[in-house]
This record gives structure tokens, C-alpha cells and sequence, in this order.
């Protein structure tokens, strides 16, 4: 069993002994925390919740409201749901916060609380170390009887979220109505199954065929939408009439897609592609973080914007695009975040900015595809033993790439001419992710290796 606790929220996987997974001890503990924090900084008593289709949901759901309204709270539950929904509805309701209950992309025995703030973002690193804090040391009193929270249950949100993504100036229906498009959704039998047929149809698509789209929490695959877990809908696309696959991850902030003839967009070309369309349309920046692709940078300065690389993390991306006026950015996993529509990683959007740029561009999604530059990224790891000293291993790579341009907010970025290497520590175990990218698939692996190499020569000098 696991439970991690981070700044972000609390994970874990269903059963086992308090502390040890998620269990309702804990998650009343990380809410009761959550929902005192927020009553102390925002003095606002309304908390938005959400959650996935994953088969705990409906539990933990029932401990969080409960929670939440013993400690005087009034809940807006909007049931099943998206994170970018919860995230849409956390100001519209003018409510203190939200948390949404979803693992991700992670596997059916994982659940999680997703903490956001007033706006409807994630919560800072400070503000996370200070709920930690307070579920540790249980600084938290619940609601006398005649003061507990009310409950209001919500069931509109997706229908209010597909048509903030029709009013986007640049959403145009009738491009997108005018090609005819037939679609295959992959939506991992979660919330996505409800709400992308339904965009899509709102969209004028002619066709969507859906698979895995019934939201009972029965992960047919791998949730996490890459190329190795999307077989079934590659294979339908290779056999089928269809003009382009539509995948999500279960709490619908990831967009990936796969080309008519079954073979992957790319999952770090879904946010190259979007930007792409924004920038044509309105001039600026763009962010993404320092583990995604250049292909960003590339299509950035083709457009005339500056390219901004932020640490790995949504919370990371979104204070460096507000820092730079980002009309753009996201991350390299299918993560588009549009400020124009809200701070926060959001599939629906995507769709509707993706579906717009193809039916202007007006041909087949693998001739869009190459019209953008060809990078291949290689994800490795070194483990090593916990007595390794990880930070001063990175000291000493940065020091022998000295000369290369580097970038050290998140990790030791190396930047070579049209190529680069990151390289990253676990914050739980010994481990350094190395991810290298350069314009063909054996050169990025070389650059890995080559990296990897000099990480192993500098662990055995140290053991000399």
C-alpha cells in the first residue's frame, strides 16, 4: 500500500492501515486540514467538489463532504466530474476553494485529493507545506451542531463547460461543423465518456465513435493516454473511416491524439499543435516546462513570441506564464492551459482549439502533424543507493557542462545546438531522471547514454 503526501494534495491507493494507503482516516485528516486552511486564510465557507469515475470515488466523496461540513462548510458537490470543471466552477460559485477527487492517470487502486485555491488553481508549495502542517499536528476544530455545513448538489457543470468552450472567440463551430469530421473517443470508462462525446457533438462533429466512454471506473488500459496503452483505438483507426482519435486521461486534463491512420499525434505535439493555432491568432508568449519538447520554442519564435521554460509541475507552468503574459502553455503530457479560458490544464479546451486549427487547416492530421519540427525525447532513470549524495552528482554534470547554456531551476537543464538533456531527482527515492531530446530518436538515446555515463563515472569517483 502507498500514501504520499505532497504539497499538491494527498495519494494514495485504497485500503490498508491509516498512514500506510489511503484510508478514510486519512482522507478525513487531509480534508478536515484542507477545509480548516481554507476557512483561516479566505474566511470563505463554500468548497467546490468533484470527482473521476474511478471505483472509490463515491466513497471517499461521502468522507470529504461529510468532513467538510463538520467543520461548518458548505459543500457544492458537482458528482462526476473533471478537474478543469471543478477548476471553471471554483469562482463561478465564489467559493474558498475546491478539491477534486482523482488519481489521474494513475491505476484503478489509486485515488487522490487535488487541492485548488480561491481562483480555481492548484495551491502553492508554501500554502501546501502549511496544510501538511496542519494535518500532522490536527490543527483543526469542527462546527458545534447548530453550526454544520450545508450540502448542494450540482449536475450541470459539464453542460456549463462544453459551452464555455463554444463561446472561446477562437472555438469556431461552423469550421468545424464544415468538415465533417468522424472521431473515435478513448475516455478510459471515466467522466470523459460524458463529457467529450457530448463536446464533440456540441462541436458539429458528423461522427464520434465511442470506446471505453461508460464512466463506471473499470479502466479497460493503462489510464495514462501513451501510444503503448492506446492499442485498441490505434487498431480501430488503422481499419476504420475516421479522420482522427481523441484520447483523455479519467479526470480529462490530458489530450492526446492519434492520426487517421492510427499512428500517435504525439502527446507533446497536442500542446505544439494548440499553440500553433493561439499564436496565428494573438501574439505573445508561451511556457511549457523543462521536459517538454523544443518543438514549443520552435513554433513560438516562428510567431514571433519569446519561449519560457518553467520546473516541471502545473503550479510551476502556470506562475511562469502569469510572470510572462503567456497567451499559451501547458505541459509536454497533452496539458493545454489557455488563460484565456482559465489557469489550468483543460482536454475540453484543447478539443475545441485543436478541431478549430485542423478544419482551418483543411487537411488530413498527419499532414498537420508534419508541418511541425521532428524531436524524439528519451525518458530513462538511474537508480542508486540511498547513501548517494543526488545533489552534489548534479553539481558536478553542471560543472562539466559548464559551457553549454544550463538552466537549474528544476533540476540541471543542458542545452546543446538543437538538442537537450534534463536531469531531474525523485523527491522519494534515489533516482535521476534523465530525458533527452534530440531530432532523431537515436541521437536523443545516445544523449541519454552519454549522460548516463558521465552520472555513473562521477558515482565512482565518489566511492573511491
Amino acid at each position: 500500500m502507498s500514501l504520499i503526501k505532497s504539497i499538491s494534495g494527498i495519494r494514495g491507493t485504497i485500503g490498508g492501515k491509516a498512514g500506510e494507503g489511503l484510508t478514510p482516516i486519512d482522507v478525513v485528516k487531509f480534508t478536515a486540514a484542507y477545509g480548516a486552511w481554507v476557512l483561516e486564510k479566505t474566511g470563505n465557507s463554500k468548497i467546490v467538489i468533484g470527482r473521476d469515475a474511478r471505483l472509490s470515488g463515491e466513497m471517499v466523496s461521502k468522507l470529504v463532504s461529510a468532513t467538510l461540513q463538520g467543520l461548518g462548510i458548505h459543500v457544492i458537490d458537482l458528482g462526476l466530474s473533471t478537474t478543469p470543471t471543478v477548476e471553471l466552477a471554483v469562482p463561478a460559485e465564489k467559493a474558498g476553494g475546491g478539491i477534486i477527487l482523482t488519481a489521474s492517470h494513475n491505476p484503478i487502486q489509486w485515488n487522490a485529493l487535488k487541492l485548488l485555491n480561491a481562483k480555481g488553481e492548484f495551491i502553492s508549495d508554501a500554502e501546501g507545506k502549511d496544510i501538511l502542517e496542519k494535518a500532522e499536528t490536527e490543527d483543526f476544530s469542527f462546527a458545534e451542531v447548530k453550526k454544520l455545513g450545508a450540502y448542494t448538489a450540482i449536475d450541470d457543470y459539464l453542460d456549463r463547460h462544453i459551452q464555455h468552450v463554444l463561446d472561446l472567440e477562437l472555438v469556431d463551430v461552423e469550421a468545424i461543423k464544415a468538415r465533417g469530421f468522424k472521431v473515435v473517443v478513448d475516455a478510459v470508462n471515466s467522466t470523459g465518456g460524458i463529457v467529450v462525446p457530448k463536446l464533440l457533438k456540441a462541436l458539429g462533429v458528423e461522427v464520434v465513435e465511442e470506446m471505453y466512454c461508460t464512466p463506471d471506473g473499470h479502466f479497460p488500459h493503462n489510464p495514462e493516454p501513451l501510444p503503448e496503452n492506446l492499442r485498441d483505438i490505434s487498431q480501430k483507426l488503422e481499419k476504420g473511416n475516421f479522420d482522427l482519435g481523441i484520447v483523455v486521461d479519467p479526470d480529462v486534463d490530458r489530450l492526446a491524439l492519434i492520426n487517421e491512420d492510427g499512428s500517435p499525434f504525439g502527446e507533446e505535439y497536442t500542446l505544439v499543435a494548440v499553440a500553433d493555432y493561439v499564436l496565428s491568432h494573438t501574439k505573445g508568449n508561451t511556457v511549457s516546462n523543462l521536459s517538454s519538447t523544443r518543438a514549443l520554442r520552435d513554433v513560438t519564435e516562428r510567431q514571433g513570441g519569446t519561449y519560457t521554460a518553467a520546473a516541471v509541475g502545473e503550479v510551476n507552468v502556470v506562475s511562469q506564464m502569469k510572470a510572462v503574459d503567456a497567451v499559451i502553455g501547458g505541459e509536454g503530457n497533452g496539458g493545454i492551459i489557455y488563460p484565456t479560458s482559465h489557469y489550468g490544464r483543460d482536454a475540453l479546451v484543447g478539443i475545441g482549439l485543436f478541431l478549430t486549427h485542423l478544419a482551418k487547416f483543411g487537411k488530413s492530421i498527419s499532414r498537420l502533424r508534419a508541418t511541425y519540427p521532428n524531436y524524439y525525447i528519451s525518458k530513462n532513470k538511474i537508480e542508486l543507493t540511498p547513501e548517494i549524495n543526488v545533489d552534489k552528482i548534479l553539481s558536478e554534470i553542471r560543472e562539466k557542462y559548464k559551457k553549454q547554456p544550463i538552466n537549474d531551476i528544476d533540476g540541471v537543464k543542458i542545452e546543446f545546438e538543437k538538442e537537450w538533456v534534463h536531469l531531474r531527482k525523485s523527491n522519494t527515492e534515489p533516482i535521476i531522471r534523465i530525458y533527452a531530446e534530440s531530432d532523431s530518436e537515436s541521437k536523443a538515446e545516445h544523449l541519454a547514454k552519454k549522460i548516463m555515463q558521465d552520472i555513473k563515472e562521477v558515482v565512482s569517483a565518489s566511492l573511491i
